[in-house]
């Protein structure tokens, strides 16, 4: 690993979080590295939540460690200019003005305090700085969550839920934001439940269920596991074709020229169709979208599903 990147890493090794006879987080360890967005996704209850706060000190681990920049985050001074979080936008005082908000955490991270203002008109809030933040939306608050995170211009960035509440061009701003911080080489690791916004913004995913890792991966690897791949093929002859795909165990739908045929990947398909002498029009394999990954690869982690009678 390059000496210019070895601080912008988050590394968790073995991280392990018990309650009692309860086990939130077991023997979690991956790495996220600068330059890239990092999906952080589980079910409910994955303890994905309990592992970010295990990461900013707020929990202490039963076993294991998780370090950013190369120690605990309790070993960094002024924290914010070396770590930026938002975990809970609600979690901020009601009564105080946000530029008030902003301005007593730069003033206790020895930061100027023109930096607040400056980051209100970067997040969109330039307008709502007098006003307190007991009266703001939900969707003001994450922008002035995301304000504090990037307060001290960290180099590593860790977001829980940060869409939430946000409107449409809030979604559009967030996800171009995520994307020109990792282009600056931040270590970008968020939290999300949304797959459609993971899969536009995400380079890799780091996926747990039931507080165990079940992936740590790049996006299109992660997709690729599913089983619902399936490829489309167009041909004059759909019925020659039809028998020789389900002899081989494919399931084949759809009718006329147009068939889907999952089971056998297109190469075979289109070897059996050489060697039969059937014409093909098109042939194109479908991956799986992350959302149809995602709940095949974790169904099994899921601590409630539709129909369980628990």
């Amino acid at each position: 690993m390059a000496a210019s990147t070895v601080g912008r890493v988050i590394e968790v090794n073995g991280l392990t979080k018990r309650y009692g006879g309860s086990t939130a987080v077991k023997d979690l360890t991956f790495t996220v590295r600068p330059g890239e967005v990092t999906g952080f996704l589980g079910p409910n209850g994955a303890g994905k939540t309990t592992t970010l706060r295990m990461l900013l000190g707020l929990i202490e681990p039963t076993a294991g460690t998780a370090t950013l920049q190369g120690r605990p985050f309790r070993g960094h001074p002024r924290g914010l200019r070396h770590v930026g979080a938002l975990l809970d936008a609600g979690d901020v005082h009601g009564g105080r003005t946000a530029l008030a908000h902003l301005a007593v955490l730069a003033r206790s991270n020895g930061l100027p305090r023109a930096r607040a203002g400056e980051l209100l008109a970067e997040v969109g809030l330039a307008g709502a700085a007098r006003r307190r933040i007991g009266g703001f939306s939900l969707g003001m608050r994450q922008r002035l969550g995301i304000a504090t995170a990037l307060l001290g211009d960290p180099p590593v960035l860790l977001f829980d839920e940060p869409l939430n509440g946000l409107d449409p061009e809030g979604v559009l701003w967030v996800r171009g934001l995520f994307r020109r911080l990792a282009a600056e080489g931040r270590t970008v690791f968020v939290s999300s439940h949304l797959m459609t916004e993971m899969e536009n913004t995400a380079d890799q995913l780091v996926v747990i269920g039931r507080g165990e890792l079940i992936a740590a991966e790049s996006l299109s690897a992660f997709a690729a596991r599913s089983t619902r791949l399936s490829v489309t093929v167009r041909t004059p002859d759909a019925a020659a074709l039809t028998p020789l795909l389900t002899a081989e165990g494919a399931s084949v739908s759809g009718g006329g020229d147009r068939l889907t045929v999952a089971g056998l990947p297109a190469e075979r398909i289109g070897e059996l169709a050489l060697r039969h002498r059937v014409l093909l029009h098109e042939l194109t394999a479908l991956g799986a979208s992350l959302e149809e990954a995602f709940m095949e690869l974790t169904a099994d982690s899921a601590e409630y599903l539709a129909g369980d009678p628990r």
